[in-house]
């Protein structure tokens, strides 16, 4: 694959992990401007990020099937097309209804991103692209939030929220001329089937946990949500034994139990689920915070994480060099450096609340990006290397089906803890006891990053 082929699919994995976490910094001007409620706005997060987990695996089988850069082109069309229609949203249920579609778009996109790099690169080329997808994966939940600062501020002709959807059309246009032009077709040497129940399993193992926790605290907990959590572990056996079942018996599982004795894969996924729960979880709860409690605009909320960036950024690009010289140790030595930044942040809400300004916060958080950067993209990059190229669709759908859900995840607990502290602790103590939660589960992923396999392709 040429270097504009390896662009556009960056650009195909981009778009879907920007526009999970652009709403966050735009969600109190859609609550005022379209009278969304509390349940609603908890809707327009979660819907996408529940339908982009569901069907994620399934996009992946599809492109394996049907040819990659066809589900790629369908996929990024569909986006763009649902990106319009939540821009012209006309009621908080008709945006809530698009970013579902929207959600559905990116799950048809995004697989055919690290299967296409996986099919079509080897050796040194392999490595560095997988090093490039991890950075700009992390790079895009970052920047999401930034862009959406800046362009609810803007307000680019008197578009307002709206703009943070707007924003992906041209863009789209721009990724589907390049993908008709450089993108190399590539399917699986053994297409298999559609895994119908093991869809329709997942599907109801993702939903039944998923939802519940991402609208319980804004609905009151009400019967059903119990219930639905309820379901949720009789669905996950029935998912596996039903997989475990297909696999005996020589046919091709939507998740093959055969894949996850891949200990690379298998490990990086375990550490993957903690690390993403409290990456979404700091940016939903910082997005809140900077713009409720310490009044800053959408603007400076945004910058506020610039120094992340720049940092996790700084951090991926030197990762392959450290890679080769460390191995998976960077992943531990990142995981450090991490929880230092958030202890660091801790300290500073605790001593400056509610005089913190961009100066102030500017260490902590880039302390936390310097590790952030260190990890993802070194985790992703481990995670893939011993997946076999023709079953490149499904080991990619499975580790990003397992980092969506684990986002969606993060922004339905820690989320959901922080807005339930505020009313009685206070919007400080709010913050300090979730950077505390977010702080042990990274000591959990330092202790599991000594695990992963020490040498790396």
């Amino acid at each position: 694959m040429r270097p504009l082929g390896l662009f556009t699919v960056l650009l195909g994995a981009a778009l879907p992990l920007i526009d999970f976490f652009i709403v966050n910094v735009a969600l109190p001007a859609i609550d005022s401007d379209l009278a969304a409620g509390p349940a609603t706005l908890e809707l327009i997060v979660g819907g996408y990020g529940v339908a982009y987990a569901v069907l994620l695996v399934l996009g992946g089988r599809l492109g394996d099937t049907a040819g990659r850069r066809r589900l790629f082109l369908i996929g990024m069309a569909a986006f763009g097309l649902t990106s319009l229609a939540c821009g012209l949203a006309p009621t908080a249920w008709t945006l809530v209804g698009a970013r579902v579609a929207q959600g559905a778009a990116s799950a048809l996109m995004l697989p055919q991103v690290l299967a296409t790099i996986q099919a079509t690169t080897q050796g040194p080329r392999r490595a560095r692209a997988m090093s490039l997808y991890g950075a700009t994966a992390g790079l895009s939940m970052v920047a999401g939030q930034i862009l959406g600062g800046v362009l609810v501020a803007a307000d680019v002709a008197g578009s307002g929220w709206r703009s943070v959807f707007l924003v992906n059309v041209p863009v789209v246009i721009l990724g589907l001329v390049l993908a008709a032009r450089v993108l190399p077709e590539t399917r699986s040497e053994r297409p298999a089937s559609v895994d119908v129940p093991g869809t329709l399993l997942l599907a109801l193992s993702l939903v039944s946990l998923l939802l519940p926790l991402t609208e319980g605290r804004a609905t009151g907990w009400p019967l059903w949500t119990w219930v639905s959590l309820a379901v949720f572990p009789f669905a996950a056996a029935a998912f596996y034994l039903t997989e475990r079942r297909a696999d005996r018996m020589g046919r091709t599982p939507l998740v093959p139990p055969s894949l996850l004795r891949l200990e690379s894969l298998r490990r990086g996924l375990v550490m993957l689920v903690p690390f993403s729960i409290g990456f979404s979880g700091f940016m939903f709860v910082v997005a809140v915070a900077l713009q409720q409690g310490l009044r800053m605009g959408p603007v400076a909320a945004g910058l506020a994480l610039v120094p992340m960036a720049l940092a996790f950024f700084a951090a991926s690009l030197a990762g392959p060099r450290l890679v080769g010289r460390f191995g998976s140790r960077v992943v531990t030595v990142g995981g450090l450096l991490q929880g230092a930044g958030i202890l660091l942040l801790l300290l500073t809400v605790r001593s400056g609340w509610p005089d913190l300004g961009l100066a102030s916060l500017a260490p902590g958080v880039a302390v936390a990006g310097l590790g952030q950067g260190l990890q993802l993209p070194v985790l992703m990059r481990l995670m893939l290397s011993d997946v076999p190229a023709d079953r490149a669709g499904v080991g990619g759908g499975v580790m990003v089906t397992t980092q969506q859900s684990a986002l969606a995840l993060g922004v339905a607990t820690l989320g959901s803890l922080f807005l339930a502290l505020i009313p009685s602790a206070g919007m400080r103590t709010a913050l300090g006891v979730t950077l505390l939660v977010q702080l042990g589960l990274i000591v959990l992923t330092v202790l599991l990053s000594l695990r992963l396999p020490r040498g790396m392709r």
